[in-house]
């Protein structure tokens, strides 16, 4: 006896796609659920961020309002004169941790018998003591040999000729600039120096006048 399948359609298994189904269900649920609550997360950090934001703006405008009040009330004068009080105390204090004879020991040691000094006027600006010297010589070499024996000492750095003329004696008149930074390569040198002659009483009593003159 001949059995035959007239059905024009097989048999599927609906067991097995339905779980398919279901199982792509649960993944589709699970990425809407983390995408919603990632939208929530983001949308909650992003409303805390505005706030932070209009609190510094409105902090921003107070302290601006503030500043502006402020400057209103100060007194431009009373202003001025604390200004120029700070400055006088900061060329006190710069006066008293300079050492007037140190400086004449380290010029002293270090001038030669051809070249006689002038004037010395120090100066302090941002934190460096400038010193300005001016000196006389029978010859420019001479000037020249007294340059390069103050920068040997390491106390005095770049030291350049500002300016310079002849006198009627026909001496060789120069006006130097230079760094003074106090510190030579030898400092036994300077303490052993004996102190010049023509340094003036201010040296010793650790004034600055506004400008000490040598002459030899």
């Amino acid at each position: 006896m001949l059995r035959t399948n007239l059905a024009t359609r097989p048999f599927y298994n609906e067991r097995a796609a339905h779980a398919a189904i279901a199982l792509a269900a649960a993944v589709m649920l699970a990425i809407t659920v983390l995408n919603v609550i990632q939208i929530l997360s983001l949308s909650r950090h992003n409303t805390e961020l505005s706030s932070r934001i209009g609190a510094d703006d409105a902090e921003a405008e107070r302290l601006t309002a503030e500043a502006a009040r402020i400057r209103r009330t100060v007194d431009k004068d009373e202003l001025q004169l604390v200004v120029g009080a700070a400055q006088e105390a900061n060329v006190l204090i710069d006066q008293r941790t300079f050492s007037w004879t140190q400086l004449f020991n380290e010029i002293e040691s270090t001038l030669p018998p051809d070249v006689m000094l002038s004037s010395v006027r120090p100066a302090v600006k941002e934190g460096e003591t400038h010193v300005t010297m001016g000196v006389l010589g029978r010859r420019a070499e001479d000037i020249d040999e007294f340059i390069e024996k103050l920068e040997a000492t390491g106390a005095f750095l770049d030291v350049l000729p500002a300016g310079g003329d002849r006198t009627e004696e026909g001496l060789h008149r120069v006006v130097l600039e230079s760094t003074y930074t106090g510190v030579a390569e030898d400092e036994a040198a300077p303490a052993a120096a004996t102190p010049s002659k023509a340094t003036p009483s201010a040296a010793t009593s650790g004034a600055k006048p506004p400008e000490a003159r040598v002459r030899r």
